[in-house]
């Protein structure tokens, strides 16, 4: 399952009126209710809705409309990962309405995607009512996303995409250096992790966080809300691992310039960042912290 969803950037249509009349639909998954609410601005557009928190955005339109900030983020690593168009072999741990691997597809043709979403009632929903484009080439398996993982070919992987949450937090399971492990197995010697990371002050899981990743890969970097860096509130943070040099400026100066901005940290201030925070193994491995109820209003 997707994160959840803040930082939006909308915007009225150009003759200040709503767009579409479609009605919201609503069924049970395993992770709960479930809601596809429409975009009265966008007209083929829905939010992901699970027990009330935004999952995801979905423009059937447009796949290369990111609405919720940590995707356009995310979109931004996609975008960088290779020259534009090049087709990458891409693993998607969590699917929620399958955001960024439509993105994905349409920003790079012919990609192979792998798509691992354990809510399979939650598939079989999306699916029927947001339908992936046929020539898209996306395989979705409903397992656990660290059994999803093991199944993916050594070296197949130019980005392993982490974007999974249970109830709103990130499964213990998949906090470790041990699951980072076999990250880097699916991993091609150039390829990116990237994971959409949550916490709230005072910071202590997105620092261990920080320290486990640094522990496996050579470089790193993380975009987050100024606010969220100076943990006065609780938000997403998009974290880049590589053993190979990352475009560090370039990705700066894209999240610098989204319509919410953000600050990226790399290097001896991101190490200083984890304040001798240490990685995490399976045997201490919690979940992410819940977020607080006004997170969502």
């Amino acid at each position: 399952m997707a994160g959840k969803g803040t930082g939006r950037d909308k915007g009225r249509n150009r003759d200040g009126g709503r767009r579409g009349t479609a009605e919201p639909v609503t069924g049970q998954v395993g992770g709960g209710l479930a809601e596809l609410s429409p975009d009265r601005e966008r007209a083929r557009a829905w939010t992901l809705l699970i027990d009330g928190a935004p999952q995801s955005h979905v423009d059937l339109d447009d796949p290369g409309h990111l609405d919720f900030a940590y995707q356009r983020r995310i979109g931004h690593l996609i975008d960088l990962a290779a020259p534009a168009r090049q087709p990458l072999n891409v693993v998607h741990l969590g699917g929620g309405a399958l955001t960024l691997a439509r993105y994905t597809a349409a920003a790079r043709p012919r990609s192979a995607q792998q798509v691992v979403e354990v809510d399979a009632a939650l598939v079989a929903f999306v699916r029927e009512h947001l339908p992936l484009d046929p020539q898209a080439r996306i395989r979705v398996r409903a397992v656990d996303a660290r059994a999803g993982l093991a199944k993916v070919p050594d070296g197949w992987a130019d980005l392993v995409i982490a974007d999974v949450f249970s109830g709103a937090r990130t499964p213990a399971h998949l906090t470790s250096a041990e699951f980072l492990d076999d990250v880097r197995r699916a991993l091609s010697p150039t390829g990116w992790y990237v994971a959409n990371l949550a916490d709230g002050p005072p910071l202590a899981h997105l620092r261990a966080q920080v320290a486990t990743a640094a522990s496996r890969f050579e470089r790193l970097a993380l975009a987050a809300d100024p606010v969220v860096w100076r943990g006065k509130r609780f938000g997403n943070a998009v974290l880049v691992a590589s053993d190979q040099e990352l475009p560090v400026a370039e990705f700066t100066r894209r999240v610098a310039s989204d319509p919410h901005p953000g600050r990226v940290e790399h290097g001896r201030a991101l190490t200083d960042f984890t304040g001798g925070a240490a990685p995490v193994s399976d045997a201490s491995a919690t979940a992410s912290p819940p977020p607080p109820a006004s997170v969502f209003r």
